[in-house]
């Protein structure tokens, strides 16, 4: 499954949530590097999800933000 269904499959989801903001990121040149593809507050819980497809692999900075979002009392996590 390429990355790109993916990410559709989980904003389907959670769109369909009660009580739920998300969106997906877009890099570029105004964007913070490392952040996750999809940032969502449901039910006043904030979780992060850096999706990737089964061979993908996580950067070091996407740890490290993952890391931080973690520390910071976010729920973050790597996805596929």
């Amino acid at each position: 499954m390429l990355e790109k269904d993916i990410v559709m499959s989980i904003m389907r989801y959670l769109r369909a949530l009660p009580h739920c903001f998300c969106f997906k990121t877009h890099g570029g040149m105004y964007s913070v590097a490392g952040i996750p593809d999809i940032i969502c507050c449901h039910n006043g819980i904030f979780y992060a999800f850096e999706v990737k497809a089964s061979a993908g692999k996580v950067t070091p900075l996407q740890e490290s933000t993952i890391q931080k979002i973690r520390t910071a009392g976010g729920n973050a996590y790597v996805v596929r």
